[in-house]
């Protein structure tokens, strides 16, 4: 067995045996004794094998098997540019905490030396993103190599899944060749004991593992570690973003302090949840009125901008549970940072929580009848159709930009769904091919929410290779036809009206259906809440509706809607 054949084969092995059930691979040279090595490993179901020909869809897809199952992810592919495309996915893992294990093929150092094709500096290529860099020496026939290949996996398993907070590593692995299995060790399959190399001399070691499957390093299986944040005020506001929204919401239950999520209030359930908080924050004179003591802030809060201006106010102590140091301080003003809380030293002001209800029925209110006042459809409307057209236990992915705000302002999605965003960097890139991961290892039916441009710049995740498997995955898109995004923010105004269309309104006129056609994926365009309904009916396989919108609208439809919640709970 030659030994770039031999080092893949230990490092998948033990890949196994640190509990990494899913690796995504991307096509290679350089990544071959990988690639045989997790083929032998996938066809004695071993492991689950998913072969992407786009190494930024494959990254991603990774991380949304890793997501979903909340379990280190390994995603390979060969070298250069390659693992330059696997950095966005890298980052998103970094700041959203989900544990990926990145192996990157490489040349040895003398051919980087000779200047050979196909090399970039490939060491600490991500740079802080990732928990935990090695790159491993080349494999030679020597004794001494099982230990050390075995070692390394391990410690990157226990960095991605670590004591502290999950995230990404990178081994960067040069191979020498030959990069090919020898004909002596073809019918080796994934397993190590052939330990004799193509000339007839037995390998110098055992490339076995430890006995019964078990890890070469045992390592602790750390999970979440709640920890002790003590709120100390009878006026207090609960904010939860992506982590922690059901444990916030049985606090805020048990104390009576209101809670808003920022994906909504529908999902977090009881008497305590402000489903149209997000709504009331943007009211300053409301906010003034109720301006909580303290805040209690669990996760990292990104979307809105009224969350981050209560976060920001001098006047209000923010409690913070995030489980790392990397925590988000708007003003610089957190007063305490842990993981969890216990409970608050003064009893909450039971009038406190009523006023707030009764503002939450008011603005719900507001938005429900406005809404439905208006033409069909809209960002809003159609949010609202798909969270209540549902089934249970679904899982439901939503795209950055407008998707996650319009799920989140008609109220967000209820307790029975499952929703997953790519908010760590808030990125529109590869957000197909994360809604395709988490949909392969959901139990139950899967959708999708995403604009246009968020379709386009990830549409190569919908190309899956004949062999591979497809998800039970209904996409739908809201298309209008550019970045509506921008249409609600500064730079919707009218007076940046002559230049709007040309830099932020980017209309490209693509046309889905054909797009859909040329992946053999089946395309759906609607035209009413009717049809809308019925091409969310639960099907099987990978399919796109697509409900285009007139995005002009969306600015004014925002203001009569905020003007409705003003008005409804009386600060105008």
């Amino acid at each position: 067995m030659n030994p770039s054949t031999a080092q893949a084969r230990v490092l998948v092995d033990e890949l196994v045996r640190n509990t990494v059930s899913h690796v995504v691979l991307s096509p290679g040279s350089r990544n071959a004794p990988l690639s045989f090595a997790l083929h032998d490993a996938a066809a004695e179901g071993r492991l689950s094998l998913h072969v992407r020909i786009d190494e930024r869809s494959a990254a991603f897809l990774a991380l949304g098997i890793a997501a979903r199952t909340g379990r280190p992810v390994a995603v390979v592919c060969t070298s250069g540019t390659a693992a330059a495309n696997f950095h966005p996915a890298v980052l998103e893992a970094d700041r959203a905490g989900v544990p990926l294990i990145v192996l990157t093929a490489d040349r040895p150092p003398e051919l980087r030396a000779a200047g050979a094709n196909q090399v970039i500096d490939q060491r600490d290529l991500y740079g802080g993103a990732v928990r935990y860099f090695d790159e491993l020496a080349v494999a030679e026939r020597k004794a001494g190599q099982n230990a050390y290949w075995r070692s390394q996996i391990c410690r990157a398993w226990n960095a991605a899944y670590g004591e502290w907070r999950c995230g990404p590593v990178h081994l960067n692995i040069p191979f020498r060749e030959p990069l090919v299995p020898d004909a002596s060790s073809t019918s080796g399959t994934s397993g190590t004991d052939d330990t004799r190399g193509a000339d007839g001399t037995d390998w110098p070691e055992s490339l076995e593992g430890r006995p019964q499957g078990a890890r070469w390093t045992e390592l602790p299986d750390f999970g979440a570690l709640p920890s002790f944040v003590v709120p100390s005020a009878r006026h207090g506001l609960v904010i939860a973003c992506d982590a922690g929204v059901r444990a916030a919401a049985e606090w805020a239950e048990l104390h009576g302090w209101p809670v808003i999520a920022e994906t909504g209030g529908l999902g977090l359930g009881g008497t305590t949840a402000i489903a149209g908080g997000v709504w009331l924050l943007g009211l300053d004179e409301f906010v003034e009125e109720h301006k909580p003591e303290q805040v209690l802030c669990i996760g990292r809060p990104t979307v809105f901008r009224q969350v981050q201006r209560v976060l920001s106010d001098p006047d209000v102590e923010v409690l913070l549970v995030r489980p790392d140091s990397d925590w988000p301080a708007p003003a610089h003003n957190v007063r305490q940072v842990g993981q969890w809380f216990d409970e608050p030293a003064k009893p909450a002001d039971p009038d406190w929580l009523l006023r707030w209800r009764r503002a939450d029925a008011a603005a719900t209110a507001a938005v429900r009848d406005t809404l439905a006042a208006q033409p069909w459809p809209s960002g809003l409307s159609v949010a609202g159709e798909l969270v209540e057209s549902l089934p249970e236990e679904s899982l439901l992915v939503v795209g950055s930009s407008n998707p996650a705000r319009d799920v989140a302002l008609v109220g967000g999605c209820r307790p029975d769904v499952l929703v997953h965003r790519n908010r760590g960097v808030a990125g529109i890139d590869g957000t197909l091919s994360t809604a395709l991961g988490a949909a392969l290892v959901h139990s139950g039916p899967s959708y999708a929410f995403v604009g246009d441009l968020t379709f386009l710049h990830d549409i190569n995740g919908l190309l899956t290779g004949p062999q591979e498997q497809r998800p039970n995955l209904t996409i739908v898109v809201l298309n209008d036809d550019g970045g509506g995004i921008f249409s609600l923010l500064e730079q919707g105004e009218d007076q940046h009206e002559s230049s709007f269309e040309r830099i932020f309104g980017t209309p490209h006129g693509a046309d889905l259906a054909a797009l859909c056609a040329g992946y053999r994926v089946p395309h759906t365009a609607v035209e009413s809440r009717t049809a809308l309904r019925e091409a969310l009916r639960p099907s099987p396989g990978l399919r796109v509706v697509e409900v285009r919108v007139d995005r002009s609208r969306h600015r004014d439809l925002h203001a009569r809607v905020r003007a409705a919640v003003a008005r409804a709970v009386g600060t105008r």
